[in-house]
């Protein structure tokens, strides 16, 4: 007699939830952290070409070689330092989570942060160690570094900006962390296009330092291309968990279109920005409305029944994000994506109409 589902998947992997992504069938969508913008007609025929006559009869190249380079330069990785490519950032948080699960391994990171870094120490087998922010989302220094004496993690995730508050760490804090680490300090900088900062200037400085980059949140979201940055004797190993052939020829050739391109990119991005300080703006002149400093494309706010309220902005046509209940420092908190001009004015319509 066959056995059920539970009595052969592990007990980590039956307790978890699968990721939810919510349907935005006709809303305002700003719940992704997406770039709003369209890439120019321009651009997009070119793509419309290379697409149409790209050999999707053969497998791509195995190494994306000439790729790797485009962002090599578009991005200015260090010489000497390798690159991996996965499908989006989960991908190659998931090939270093492999990697690094030996029985009793730790993989530790701060709460609240991206919830993949839990997500996938569990499908990996990992013991999971979550150090709790302060209450302004600062960086519990002292806390994180007792937590790395005691766990001793093999890994540790750190996000800059942070996902899902928005704030830059303390960039001394983060370079204590990866001085007292005794395994792979891996920080995730996904929002860096709308940050002055980064730390892949320091990958020469520390050598268990891993640096992950994404092109979704620059507007090529779909693409889901990842980018791992750190040193060869690293790369050399994890390399070995990626699957043949993960990033498809389609992905290769437009990925490298569009960063032929970057101003386009950036102009987006700096659009963005401006539209982040209208957004906060507003939101913080609104009555009992607490939002919080960002440095990504996203705005973490405080108000009172935030449950009642997102579930008014749906039926008004607006998805964001309900943080509500996922941790207890983003009590009563939701995330809202910076939209394009016309989107941000609906959204705070509809949040104006929603709190009356």
């Amino acid at each position: 007699m066959s056995r059920s589902p539970d009595q052969i998947i592990r007990t980590e992997v039956l307790s978890l939830s699968a990721y939810h992504v919510a349907p935005a069938s006709g809303m305002v969508k700003l719940d992704a952290m997406e770039n709003p913008y369209s890439l120019p007609d321009r651009l997009r025929d070119d793509i419309a070409q290379l697409v149409a006559t790209a050999p999707i009869n053969r497998y791509p190249d195995a190494s994306a070689a000439s790729l790797k380079a485009m962002l090599r330069a578009a991005l200015a990785v260090p010489d000497g330092m390798e690159i991996m490519l996965g499908n989006g950032s989960d991908e190659i948080i998931q090939i270093i989570a492999l990697a690094c699960a030996r029985p009793g391994a730790t993989l530790l990171s701060v709460e609240p942060a991206f919830v993949m870094f839990r997500m996938i120490a569990a499908f990996a087998g990992m013991k999971y160690v979550g150090v709790p922010l302060k209450a302004d989302f600062s960086l519990d220094i002292d806390a994180t570094l007792e937590a790395i004496s005691q766990h001793e993690p093999a890994v540790i995730f750190i996000a800059y900006p942070n996902n899902p508050t928005g704030n830059l760490f303390d960039a001394r804090a983060i370079s204590r962390i990866i001085e007292a680490a005794p395994g792979l300090v891996v920080v995730d900088e996904a929002y860096h296009a709308f940050a002055n900062a980064s730390f892949m200037d320091k990958l020469l400085q520390y050598p268990n330092l891993l640096l992950m980059r994404t092109l979704s949140k620059l507007g090529l979201a779909g693409l889901r291309l990842g980018l791992l940055a750190g040193g060869p004797e690293w790369l050399r190993e994890l390399e070995k968990l990626r699957l043949p052939y993960n990033v498809g020829i389609v992905t290769q050739l437009i990925a490298e279109k569009v960063l032929q391109h970057r101003d386009v990119l950036l102009q987006q991005a700096a659009a963005i920005k401006n539209e982040r300080a209208m957004l906060g703006a507003r939101l913080a002149a609104m009555h009992g409305i607490e939002p919080f400093p960002t440095d990504a494309n996203f705005i973490l706010f405080r108000l009172s029944e935030a449950g009642h309220v997102f579930q008014n902005l749906k039926k008004r046509g607006v998805l964001i994000k309900n943080l509500d209940g996922t941790h207890p420092l983003l009590k009563n908190c939701l995330r809202v994506t910076v939209g394009k001009p016309d989107e941000n004015a609906l959204f705070l319509a509809a949040l104006e109409g929603s709190l009356a």
